[in-house]
């Protein structure tokens, strides 16, 4: 740092030594802050002991490069790793650039008011400036820092896009020669009926083709949709109430169930919180056009049902709105389950007709939840021998951070309310 007068090397090392002695009542209060703005616990903000212990270094690194003016904060300090650590740390739990950027906001906050309190102790002699340097030097301190966390986690995020990307073009390639058999089906099938020679029979087979083949042109179109539309910015997409999301998944998959026979249902309870459209509406489509193309047909009432509540936080995860698709029909067997949410995995490809599918449905679901840092996955009823015919859950979770989400589903009139058990 380059000055006109001489570094204050006394007033910054009384302030630097008062930021070290009160590194853990200011880690505290920025984990209180943190907690307070996101609606997770402090557990949860840094989940391990390591973690937390590491937190404190950050004050003791900005507290050391306040009272050594020829101290440098480089790729090489130790407080850098720890820095680059909470950058993974956010990245793996979902959070965006924007509330990473408000953690530091609110460290500087924390800082500089402790400071305050600090300078107001000190004797009045001191020139304005000397507090101006030190000021200086704190601010380069915690701006080193943050650059070093939303560096790794910039780093960490377009790993991420890059492997989505690979995978999409993979994809693609996948959906282009499904769309192109769906195609060819349906030019084909068109060609015949305007034959002459076919008869009634024969017509009816070949508009059952047509009507097989474009029903899953809509479903892939629709997937495709609602993928481009995932990949805006967070800040950008459509927020709409949950019952809001699912009630369009029924609409848009409304014939299809019709013509299987299944009843979709929604529960009374559902929350009314707010989630993106376009990723709530992709994975319920999802997972309903898997109830509705598994449906036992050896059963008088078919149906599928969804259902949502916020849960946690627990030892594991954070507060989530946890949203399950419930079907009764022919069940997944036990040894493809660790296979489901694999690319191009089609559990039933080999024993169900007339189902057909690009078998990338639930991996889709998977990537696009986890990209935002919840989890997809699938349950079944105990005791269903084969796991043929009870049935299947399949859910997928969001992260929830905002207390409205909790007040959505606490402050619900009682008529709203699911009964006590």
């Amino acid at each position: 740092m380059t000055t006109t007068f001489p570094y204050p090397v006394e007033l910054a090392s009384t302030l630097s030594d008062s930021l070290r002695s009160a590194k853990q009542e200011l880690v505290t209060r920025w984990l209180d802050r943190i907690s307070a703005r996101v609606a997770i616990s402090t557990k949860r903000v840094f989940p391990t002991h390591e973690l937390l212990n590491h937190m404190p270094l950050l004050i003791e690194g900005i507290a050391g490069y306040l009272k050594r003016p020829e101290r440098d904060i480089d790729g090489r300090a130790p407080v850098v790793a720890k820095a680059m650590e909470l950058g993974a740390l956010r990245h793996a739990q979902g959070f965006d650039a924007y509330e990473l950027l408000k953690e530091y906001e609110m460290l500087g906050e924390i800082i500089f008011d402790f400071l305050t309190s600090t300078a107001e102790q000190i004797r009045d002699d001191i020139p304005r400036r000397d507090f101006l340097a030190c000021w200086q030097r704190v601010f380069q301190a915690i701006e080193l820092i943050r650059q070093a966390t939303m560096s790794h986690y910039l780093r960490l995020s377009a790993a991420q896009i890059n492997e989505r990307e690979n995978r999409l073009r993979k994809f693609n390639r996948t959906v282009a020669h499904e769309l192109k058999n769906n195609v060819n089906a349906i030019s084909n099938a068109s060609l015949m009926l305007a034959e002459s020679w076919t008869d009634e029979a024969e017509r009816k087979e070949f508009d059952a083709i047509i009507a097989k083949n474009a029903e899953s042109l809509k479903r892939v179109l629709a997937n495709l949709e609602s993928l481009s539309r995932t990949q805006a910015d967070a800040r950008h997409c459509r927020n709409v109430l949950l019952p809001e999301a699912a009630n369009e998944a029924i609409r848009e998959l409304e014939a299809a169930a019709k013509a299987k026979g299944v009843e979709v249902r929604i529960a009374d309870d559902l929350p009314r919180i707010e989630v993106d459209a376009a990723t709530v509406e992709l994975c319920l489509m999802n997972y309903l056009s898997n109830g509705i193309k598994y449906s036992d047909s050896n059963k008088g009432e078919r149906w599928v049902t969804i259902e949502a509540a916020v849960e946690g936080p627990n030892t594991e995860h954070d507060r989530e709105v946890v949203i399950r698709v419930t079907d009764n029909g022919i069940g997944v067997p036990a040894d493809k389950r660790e296979q489901l949410f694999g690319e191009f995995y089609r559990a039933h490809g080999d024993t169900v007709t007339g189902a057909d599918g690009s078998g990338l449905g639930l991996s889709i679901v998977r990537e696009t939840v986890e990209s935002i840092g919840g989890r997809a996955w699938a349950e079944f009823p105990e005791g269903e021998g084969e796991g043929k015919g009870e049935g299947s859950v399949f859910a997928f979770s969001l992260p929830s951070r905002r207390r409205d989400d909790v007040e959505a589903t606490s402050d619900r009139p009682e008529s709203e309310k699911p009964p006590a058990s």
